[in-house]
Formats: C-alpha cells, sequence, structure tokens
C-alpha cells in the first residue's frame, strides 16, 4: 500500500533537496564555494563549472581562490563572475582570482532572510501541491473501487503525515539559514 505513497514522498523530498542546494548559493558574509556552482565557463566551446577548469579554495573566512589549471581560462572565469548575480568584482593577479566578499550590512541580511523565508515558502507551496496530487489521486482509486474507503483515509493520513514532515524540515531548514545569516 505505502507504495502508493513513495512516489509523492519522493516528489517531497526532491523539493525539499531543491530548496537545500538552492541555500547553498545564497551567501551569509564567508565565503562558500557553492556560490559558484550555477556558474558556467566557456571551455572549448562547451559551458563547463568554474569547479571543472580549475581550483576553487577557501583561504580565508571571506576569501575564495580560483586557480585555473590554465592561464587562458583567467579572463573567461573573470568574465563568468561578472556576469552573474553574485555582485562581487574578481581581483585577477595574473595566476590566481580572488573574491573578497565584504561584511553584510544589517540590512542586507535582512533581504537575505526574506529571501530565505520566501524560498522556503515556495517549497511548502511545492509539497503541499504534491499532496494535492496524492489526494486527487487516491480518491479516483477509491471511486474506480480499487480500494475500499476506509484505505483512501488510511492512505490520506498517511501522505497527511508525510507532508507535515517536509514542511517541519523545510522550518528547520528555513531557520538555521536565517540564523546563518543573521550571525555577524
Amino acid at each position: 500500500m505505502s507504495a502508493r505513497l513513495q512516489v509523492y514522498e519522493d516528489k517531497m523530498k526532491k523539493a525539499y533537496e531543491y530548496l537545500e542546494a538552492d541555500y547553498m548559493g545564497i551567501r551569509a558574509g564567508r565565503a562558500n564555494p557553492h556560490v559558484l556552482d550555477k556558474l558556467r565557463v566557456d571551455y572549448y566551446g562547451s559551458p563547463t563549472p568554474i569547479q571543472q577548469v580549475g581550483n576553487v579554495t577557501v583561504p580565508e573566512a571571506r576569501i575564495i581562490q580560483i586557480a585555473p589549471w590554465e592561464k587562458s581560462l583567467l579572463k573567461p572565469i573573470e568574465k563568468a563572475i561578472l556576469t552573474s548575480d553574485i555582485g562581487i568584482n574578481p581581483s585577477n593577479d595574473g595566476s590566481v582570482i580572488r573574491l573578497v566578499f565584504p561584511e553584510l550590512t544589517e540590512e542586507r541580511r535582512k533581504d537575505l532572510v526574506k529571501d530565505v523565508k520566501k524560498k522556503a515558502e515556495e517549497a511548502k507551496v511545492a509539497v503541499r501541491n504534491i499532496r494535492r496530487d496524492g489526494n486527487d489521486a487516491l480518491k479516483k482509486l477509491g471511486k474506480f473501487s480499487e480500494v475500499s474507503e476506509d484505505e483512501v483515509k488510511q492512505l490520506e493520513e498517511k501522505l497527511q503525515k508525510i507532508t507535515d514532515k517536509f514542511i517541519k524540515e523545510i522550518d528547520t531548514l528555513m531557520e538555521a539559514k536565517s540564523k546563518e545569516i543573521m550571525t555577524v
């Protein structure tokens, strides 16, 4: 019976994991190499993640250093960073690129927390939509008498418990990220 619900639980898990990955890209005043995850560099004609064309390190709390394996990649990496929404100007010394993350202002921190809460709300809406789709599918099963009404009720209750679990996990993740951002 729970195999019918596994599909919906997997979808909810994907919504949670997407939010988790999204949060990794939000910088909280500290250098986090994940802010570069979505950036691509033109590497011999194909868009390639920065992590695959150079060594990305965090030598200090607020600095990311990118050492490309080929010197010819310095300009394309610099261009990718400048055209991104990271909001940091790279400094290029001819062999490595450094990104220095400024301290976040109180106002910027509050904006980031708002963004974190908005993304969490979107994830909760996605989870609730998955629950609705699951409930609709269960009602159809009951209509075509593939399962009894009692079984449909039990499955709907289980689906609600799964939904509640993911909503709680999303809230926990949101609180942790908000706290991380507000910590100076």
